[in-house]
């Protein structure tokens, strides 16, 4: 017991007189460190008497919860004695405003991809979303795309077995079918999300991306009701017309089959960007190729409709004039805080 006595009087001696956090820090070390004075009582209790060691580490454990709470007031006292030598400083203002936080902000891409959800909701639309690690069959299957089919080739596609059953979806035209499998006609849908390819990156190119999948399938659909959405989609988003031209595209899931093309807006006579074409290619599309519907249970003669591939990061590029996608994954501060 004298031993104990003895530390925790020695301890809340140096305690007392400890005039910095640094100097309690040492003092902490010193008694309740590994190999400290408290953790040397705690050692020796295996090789005192049977009956003297209940006692002995009873007193040790009151004497470490006495020198922490000896440390700790000592601590709030040196800490508001800070403070208030800190208040009493001549360059102390009481009236300066605080440091500004730092705010976060949503990203570019959410920020658009909101827009368009509420834009396609106001027209009727249901918002769905699919796995990124899809099946074959989603992927390319039910798409109309066979083992065989050599647009297979076409796909820089990331597997993830050797078996090529799972890979990262590479769009998101999954979903359209797993829509199809569950909705009963007539549905208007979107599906936005990531997707991924084995791209070589570039000011125009990502090995991870954004699109918007988009799908209606109704009574009678035709290239005229495709059109009518673009537009509309085109003009919400940018709150102006913006020059489009729509040309032949084969993709084995759409007949006819068309890529969309927006006009470059950062030059008039080609750049990095746009190829040198001074068009960026947006987003593809068509009416819904019958043996998709076909594959997903639904009667093409009965039923039509269309669908789309809209990539959203370029449409971010094109809305926010950035010319180069992969700003959009970097993880910049400095661009990030631009929005």
């Amino acid at each position: 017991m004298a031993d104990h006595d003895d530390i925790r009087a020695r301890a809340e001696a140096e305690i007392l007189a400890a005039d910095s956090a640094a100097a309690l820090k040492d003092i902490e070390r010193a008694y309740l460190g590994k190999k400290g004075e408290v953790a040397g009582l705690l050692a020796s209790i295996p090789s005192l008497p049977a009956e003297e060691r209940p006692l002995v580490g009873k007193n040790a454990n009151l004497l470490k919860q006495a020198i922490q709470a000896a440390l700790d007031a000592r601590g709030s006292e040196l800490e508001a004695s800070s403070l208030d030598a800190e208040r009493g400083a001549g360059d102390f203002d009481p009236t300066l405003p605080p440091r500004p936080l730092d705010t976060g902000s949503l990203h570019p891409i959410t920020q658009v991809t909101r827009e368009l959800e509420d834009l396609f909701l106001s027209m009727g639309y249901t918002v769905l979303d699919g796995p990124e690690v899809e099946r074959d069959f989603y992927n390319f299957e039910a798409l109309n795309i066979p083992r065989d089919h050599p647009a297979r080739d076409s796909q820089d596609t990331f597997y993830c077995d050797d078996s090529g059953d799972f890979s990262l979806r590479p769009h998101t035209s999954p979903v359209q079918v797993r829509a199809m499998e569950r909705l009963e006609p007539p549905f208007r849908v979107i599906a936005p999300g990531r997707v991924f390819r084995h791209e070589t990156t570039d000011a125009s190119h990502e090995h991870t991306f954004h699109q918007m999948e988009g799908m209606v399938v109704g009574k009678d659909i035709s290239v005229g009701h495709l059109i009518g959405a673009m537009k509309t989609l085109l003009r919400g988003i940018f709150h102006r017309e913006v020059e489009v031209r729509l040309r032949p595209g084969h993709f084995p899931f759409v007949e006819p089959g068309f890529e969309l093309d927006a006009r470059c807006p950062f030059c008039s006579e080609g750049c990095s960007v746009c190829g040198r074409t001074t068009w960026i290619e947006l987003l593809p599309c068509g009416l819904v190729h019958p043996n998709v519907l076909r594959m997903s249970g639904i009667d093409p003669e009965e039923w039509s409709g269309f669908a789309f591939g809209l990539g959203l990061s370029r449409l971010v590029m094109l809305r926010y004039n950035i010319d180069d996608v992969r700003h959009l994954l970097g993880g910049d501060l400095r661009f990030l805080e631009q929005f």
